[in-house]
């Protein structure tokens, strides 16, 4: 589905991303992990455009989006949750919902909207009992829910998810990563996923890369990286292993 070739890219002169390759079939979860400034979020961000890349391609269902404006690519199914939970504050839930919505109505209708809504409130039931509620009086987890809901509000083919553990109660992690199971369960969403929680997302991922200073370093099976040496002396850590178990 998607598949990233010798893709560079940079802040400035600074060399951020180096020929950097990986590939998502469809209906995988795949991570990436890696130290802070590896290049995880510019690798995101290169994927959805909101970062020019200045080398290599970017496919996506063998289409090349390498230099396709952001629009367009949520409109062929890419959906982006960036790191920090950007939900627009002076709104209610519902808002943040129908505007994260915006191509459904504009596409399938008022009906479609109201039905993706209710379907995010059976994902969140919290987000039904605070839908009146101010997005910027929610709690840091009720805020990553409605973050996830709204980008799934646009029906997205695949997923893209930027550390949403950041910050958060590990039985508010577990919900997020249940629900994304649960998708791609039941309609085989795609997810490419971002995670400072090397541990928790391996535990999901059915496979997984390692990125160091803009370039992958190992590529396996999720389950082959939880017990890789190297990976767990970098990345994992001893009590680390010991709050997901």
């Amino acid at each position: 589905m998607l598949r990233l070739v010798n893709v560079n890219s940079y802040f400035n002169l600074v060399h951020v991303l180096k020929n950097l390759s990986l590939h998502v079939n469809k209906g995988e979860i795949v991570t990436l992990i890696g130290a802070n400034g590896a290049g995880k979020t510019t690798t995101l961000r290169s994927i959805s455009s909101l970062h020019p890349v200045k080398g290599g391609r970017i496919y996506f269902n063998d289409l090349d989006i390498t230099h396709l404006r952001t629009e367009k690519l949520v409109k062929m199914g890419i959906a982006q949750v960036p790191e920090g939970r950007q939900i627009f504050w002076p709104m209610t839930v519902r808002d943040n919902l129908e505007l994260g919505g915006y191509l459904t109505f504009k596409t399938d209708g008022k009906k479609a909207l109201r039905a993706g809504i209710d379907r995010m409130y059976e994902l969140f039931p919290i987000l039904r009992e605070r839908k009146r509620q101010y997005a910027g009086t929610l709690s840091g987890g009720e805020q990553q829910m409605l973050a996830i809901a709204m980008a799934l509000m646009a029906k997205p083919d695949l997923l893209l998810l930027d550390e949403p553990s950041m910050g958060l109660a590990p039985l508010i992690v577990k919900e997020i990563f249940r629900v994304i199971l649960e998708l791609r369960e039941q309609i085989g969403l795609t997810v490419l996923l971002v995670e400072q929680n090397a541990s928790s997302a391996l535990k999901i991922a059915d496979r997984g890369y390692v990125i160091e200073t803009g370039k992958i370093i190992i590529e396996a099976q999720a389950s082959a990286l939880l017990e890789n040496q190297e990976v767990k002396r970098a990345y994992l850590g001893r009590d680390k292993r010991k709050m997901w178990e």
